[in-house]
């Protein structure tokens, strides 16, 4: 039996490693887009074809097995029993019933606002006179149905429900389905302030499906199996995830539309040396929390800036409530800080990485910020982070990652829209184009199209 006297003996601190937020230094170097690309720090290839080949298995297994499949892949990755994966809508109001004060008028504040960004986004039906009798339209069609994902895991997201419904609502979308994983803590049931959230914004179809099955059973559908009901097949999927969501819904576009292929989260801050250490360091960790494979990437051309913001890094981190989580994501190979020449080579360098949240900590901020092409969502100024997009800016957090900002969108009211084309001639119109018609028919030898309206002036008409 040990001493009392061995319970004094202090035990020396455990000292944390140094956060290894590396540096890539492009300064003397001009690059082509490709090599910026290249140079900028991302994660480590492979991680997406590692995971396709599990979720074309998990695909495959909700396709053909349907909810038998959801229930073994829910005990699976979740560690809950299921009967059937549908919320009860007696759920969904105890959990609205229970929700905190001050976090019930939060989400309220953010749907309200939130609301007033998506209804005027809506674009204007058009109708073009392109003659006497000749009129071609564009009208603006909501999807007949949606489905909704909203991530667990690490964190709870009921922003996401928020982000997710109402830019659907303010499309038109009327049948709306939302799904998110089933937490073992709370009965095999989502986190009750994500049913809060969708209660509501009066979202009653609420699944407690997570992952990639859930994407798949979106896109398929799930039939009806004795009493119970089963889930219809939806048009567009929508919603942020791990690279097992993101990859579901790269391997299921075609078959619904999707809003991008949205992954772990990434923030990019492009500051000089106006930018303010303590918020340079503050926004990036506020993103590494997200997830240990979350990207915090600083673009400056500051390398004084860059020492100082190294150095909050370790003083903040070391304080923050998932200071390991933070750690492993500012030490991975997504993270890191690009020494640029100056503003020029730091604006090519932040179109080229293409951020998902783009922060910019400049002198003349807002011009700067009109500058950049490649980016999810620009956040301008001290006073404008990336938390207040998360949450309360009116803006959508669901936006493009992995360089994707190049070429798609955040969340937005279009996302559920669909342009339909209306062409409406007279016989008197058609007539005066007929020509052209039978031209180039002929032209790209296909006759029968110049036949086809030919026919409708032949004298036995």
């Amino acid at each position: 039996m040990p001493s009392s006297s061995a319970s004094t003996v202090p035990v020396p601190a455990v000292e944390e490693p140094a956060i290894n937020f590396r540096a890539v230094d492009l300064r003397g170097q001009r690059l082509s887009l490709a090599g910026l690309r290249a140079a900028v720090p991302r994660a480590q290839p492979g991680t997406m074809a590692d995971a396709e080949e599990k979720v074309l298995a998990i695909i495959d297994a909700v396709r053909t097995r349907g909810f038998d499949a959801l229930r073994e892949l829910a005990l699976n990755f979740d560690g809950v029993e299921q009967s059937h994966p549908r919320v009860p809508a007696e759920a969904l109001q105890a959990a609205l019933e229970g929700l905190e004060p001050a976090v019930r008028a939060a989400l309220e504040e953010s749907i309200r606002r939130a609301r007033l960004f998506a209804d005027s986004q809506r674009p204007a039906d058009v109708d073009v006179e392109l003659g006497e009798g000749a009129v071609v339209s564009q009208n603006w069609v909501p999807v007949a149905r949606v489905g909704l994902y909203v991530p667990g895991g690490l964190a709870v997201y009921p922003s996401s429900v928020i982000m997710n419904v109402v830019p659907a609502l303010a499309a038109g979308v009327e049948s709306i389905a939302l799904a998110s994983p089933p937490q073992k803590d709370f009965g095999g049931l989502p986190h009750p302030t994500i049913l809060a959230a969708a209660c509501l914004l009066g979202i009653e179809e609420v699944y407690a499906i997570g992952g990639a099955q859930a994407i798949a059973a979106f896109a398929y559908g799930i039939p009806a199996t004795g009493p119970e009901a089963g889930l219809d097949p939806v048009d567009v999927v929508t919603g942020p995830g791990n690279i097992f969501v993101a990859t579901a819904k790269r391997l299921v576009k075609g078959v619904v539309g999707i809003d991008s292929e949205a992954g772990t989260t990434e923030i990019a801050i492009l500051a000089d040396a106006t930018a303010q250490p303590a918020l340079v360091a503050a926004d990036l960790i506020s993103q590494a929390e997200h997830d240990p494979k979350a990207a915090s990437v600083l673009i400056t051309d500051s390398e004084p800036l860059a020492a100082a913001v190294r150095e909050e890094l370790e003083r903040q981190a070391a304080a923050t409530k998932h200071r390991e989580r933070v750690r492993t994501a500012l030490s991975g190979p997504q993270s890191g800080v690009v020494l640029v020449d100056d503003l020029e080579q730091g604006i090519a360098a932040c179109d080229a990485y293409a951020a998902e949240h783009l922060e910019i900590m400049t002198a003349d901020a807002a011009r700067v910020a009109g500058r950049i092409r490649n980016a999810g969502a620009i956040f301008v100024g001290d006073y404008s982070p990336v938390s207040l997009g998360d949450y309360c800016a009116g803006s959508n957090h669901v936006l493009p990652t992995s360089g994707t900002a190049a070429f798609s969108s955040g969340l937005n009211v279009t996302t559920f829209l669909r342009a339909v084309q209306v062409i409406n001639y007279s016989r008197t119109a058609l007539e005066q184009v007929s020509g052209h018609i039978v031209s180039l028919s002929g032209a790209e030898d296909l006759p029968a199209h110049g036949e086809a309206v030919t026919a409708r002036f032949s004298a036995a008409r």
